[in-house]
C-alpha cells in the first residue's frame, strides 16, 4: 500500500504541529486541520486512513465532525479530550469514534493508538476470501469488501466494530470476556474497559440486530463476557 495518511485535527496549531512531527518520524503523510469543516473538506479530497480528531475546537466540534464523517467513511476516529471522565468517553465513543485520549498525552502514545488503529484499518479481513463466508446463518464476513452482512445486506460498521465482530464471528459459540474483547482489538492491557467494550457492543447490536433488546447473534453470558450465538 501507498504511504498512510494521518488527518490530525486541533485548534491548537501547537499540538498540531508537534503530533505532525511525530507521525512523519514514522513515515506517515500528515494533513492538518483547525476544526471539523476543514477536516471533513480534506477528507473531501485526500484519502485518508486514521482521524485524529479534538472535541472542543470552534466552528465545529468533533462529535459533530464524527456525525458526519460515520454517516459516510468507516475511517478510524481517534478523539482528543481535555476531559477525562469516563462518561466522556462513553459519549465520544458512542457517537463513532474507535478510540479516545485525554489531554495532556505522551505523543508515543498518541503514536502508539495511531498503529493500532491503522493496524484495524488496513488489515481489516484477515480471512483472506474474495466473496462473503457464512459463518453464523444469516452472519456474513467478507474480508476483501471489509464488511458483514447481515441476510445478504451489508451493514456499516467502524474499524473497531468490525474488528469486535469478526473476532466473536469467526469464533461462534465461544465466550469473550471484557478484559480478552479489548486486548484482542485494541492490544493493549485491559484498563477500565468494561463501558468502552459494552458501548460498542451497543452499537454493533444496533446494527445487526433486528431487535437490539432481544438480540438473535449478539449474546451477553453475565458474568462472563460476550458471545455469538451459533
Amino acid at each position: 500500500m501507498d504511504q498512510l495518511t494521518v488527518l490530525v485535527t486541533d485548534d491548537d496549531q501547537d499540538i498540531r504541529d508537534g503530533i505532525e512531527i511525530y507521525l512523519k518520524n514514522e513515515g506517515y503523510r500528515v494533513l492538518k486541520a483547525a476544526d471539523g469543516n476543514e477536516a471533513i473538506e480534506l477528507l473531501k479530497q485526500n484519502e485518508v486512513h486514521c482521524i485524529i480528531l479534538d472535541v472542543m475546537m470552534p466552528n465545529m466540534d468533533g462529535i459533530t465532525a464524527t456525525f458526519k464523517i460515520r454517516a459516510e467513511r468507516n475511517i478510524p476516529i481517534i478523539m482528543l479530550s481535555a476531559k477525562a471522565e469516563q462518561t466522556d468517553k462513553i459519549h465520544g465513543l458512542s457517537v463513532g469514534a474507535d478510540d479516545y485520549i485525554t489531554k495532556p498525552f505522551h505523543p508515543l502514545e498518541l503514536l502508539a493508538r495511531v498503529k493500532s488503529q491503522l493496524r484495524r484499518y488496513v488489515n481489516f479481513g484477515t480471512l483472506g476470501l474474495g466473496e462473503a463466508t457464512p459463518l453464523v446463518e444469516g452472519l456474513e464476513l467478507d474480508a476483501a469488501a471489509r464488511e458483514v452482512r447481515v441476510d445478504g445486506e451489508p451493514v456499516k460498521l467502524t474499524p473497531t466494530e468490525y474488528k469486535i465482530t469478526e473476532l466473536l464471528l469467526k469464533n461462534a459459540g465461544r465466550v469473550f470476556s471484557i478484559g480478552e474483547i479489548y486486548e484482542m482489538v485494541w492490544n493493549e492491557p485491559a484498563y477500565n474497559a468494561e463501558n468502552i467494550v459494552a458501548v460498542h457492543i451497543r452499537k454493533i447490536r444496533e446494527k445487526i440486530e433486528a431487535d437490539p433488546k432481544n438480540p438473535r447473534y449478539l449474546k451477553v453470558v453475565w458474568g462472563l463476557g460476550y458471545k455469538i450465538e451459533k
